[in-house]
């Protein structure tokens, strides 16, 4: 299945609403609020929130979450509470509060759990009894839609994270063994000794493409209100893990693309060239469908440290479920101080596509390793204010022949 084109889901009752958010989400959501935004008769976008630690004003990061939503051109929203009352009620209310301040109107407001759902703004007991309306997602007609048209929902968000985790085992131990070699071809290649090599950074004569600029990584990537948000973009397939911030992108001072940190010298013209042709190499294969043997996901590993490698390779990567599986699978194999640009190029495809939640787990991957990898920084932070993946259409903007075109835009129906 063409991963940016899923199908529609046809929802006419909040039971058919509850069994679609595992679907645009990627997973079950647990102790979470969710808000499902809609376009006239359309979800435009959905994002989740871990629901705050009792104790924890739940005001601030829903205004957060409600400027995100606001930006995504929707008209209205339901905000749909999932965990016990006690956790719920409050948090519900202050996100929906939020969404009428922002000028959103809010559908409905409803909690799950145990099987049934309840609203919060319907008091008639012949269609919304106290007790609840029992529901059962197993027999719903949405889910079996949507499985039918091939989208899955993970058990819960920790199923997604193992998604990129690293390999172990005897996988892990060839991994290394290759890596080794990797890094002797590229020491014969730069006339460098191997230990020389910056891991997970900019290669010869350079600090990480990373610096996060003055003043360290964006504050954007920091939670708020005990609300971590994720979020999707309908009409680009589940989740955009949505992580919220106020601030408009900002590049990392002292860095650019094609080029690493401003001043420094770029990689050698014989380094551009091995990484050139191991992206094309990776690409024809997985395209093929054949997968890269350890020593070519070792030698490719090893070149994206260098950022001029590693920007050509960000150049070459869009949204295709070929290039998520390409990314996954180097991400998964590389060695723990080789992750930061697969990850970050994972990310970046998985933004593209609309799997914004994959997008999240990825950077929570590298930023955990390396937390002054710009390029992370920088994708981190359009996620966390819900930028559109469109915004960004063109980038990045690296000299020479590029495959990132303009997304063209369908029709609004």
């Amino acid at each position: 299945m063409n991963s940016t084109e899923p199908p529609r889901l046809s929802v006419r009752s909040p039971a058919d609403l509850v069994a679609a958010v595992p679907y645009l989400l990627g997973f079950h959501p647990e102790d979470s609020v969710v808000v499902v935004a809609v376009r006239g008769r359309r979800v435009v976008f959905a994002a989740r929130g871990d629901l705050p630690e009792p104790g924890v004003d739940p005001g601030p990061a829903a205004r957060h979450l409600a400027q995100v939503v606001a930006r995504q051109d929707a008209d209205a929203a339901t905000v749909i509470g999932f965990g016990p009352a006690t956790r719920v009620t409050g948090v519900v209310g202050a996100v929906g509060a939020a969404l009428d301040d922002v000028g959103l109107t809010v559908l409905d407001a409803l909690r799950v759990a145990d099987g049934r759902w309840w609203s919060y703004l319907c008091d008639e007991p012949t269609c919304c009894p106290v007790e609840g309306t029992p529901y059962d997602p197993a027999a719903s007609r949405v889910s079996a839609a949507a499985v039918f048209a091939g989208q899955v929902a993970l058990p819960d968000r920790a199923a997604l994270a193992a998604q990129v985790s690293p390999f172990g085992g005897p996988v892990r131990l060839a991994m290394r063994q290759a890596t080794l070699r990797a890094r002797r071809r590229l020491a014969a290649l730069t006339g460098e000794p191997p230990d020389g090599q910056s891991p997970g950074g900019a290669g010869p004569g350079g600090p990480s493409p990373g610096g996060a600029g003055p003043g360290g990584p964006s504050p954007g990537g920091a939670e708020s209100g005990g609300l971590r948000s994720d979020g999707t973009r309908a009409g680009a397939a589940p989740p955009v893990d949505v992580p919220v911030g106020d601030r408009a992108v900002d590049v990392p001072a002292g860095y650019r693309t094609a080029g690493g940190p401003a001043g420094r010298g770029g990689a050698t013209r014989a380094v551009r060239a091995a990484g050139t042709a191991a992206v094309r190499v990776a690409f024809r294969r997985q395209r093929n469908g054949e997968r890269l043997t350890d020593d070519e996901v070792a030698w490719l590993t090893v070149l994206l440290t260098h950022p001029v490698v590693r920007d050509h390779a960000w150049s070459r990567t869009d949204g295709r479920d070929t290039d998520i599986s390409l990314w996954t699978d180097v991400l998964r194999r590389a060695e723990p101080e080789l992750t930061a640009a697969p990850g970050t190029l994972l990310a970046f495809a998985a933004w593209r596509s609309g799997h914004g939640a994959l997008a999240a787990v990825a950077l929570e991957r590298v930023l955990a390793a390396d937390p002054a990898y710009s390029l992370a920084v920088l994708l981190d932070d359009a996620l966390r204010r819900g930028v559109a993946p469109s915004e960004l259409d063109g980038w990045p903007g690296v000299a020479g022949p590029a495959v990132l075109r303009r997304r063209r835009r369908r029709p609004r129906r």
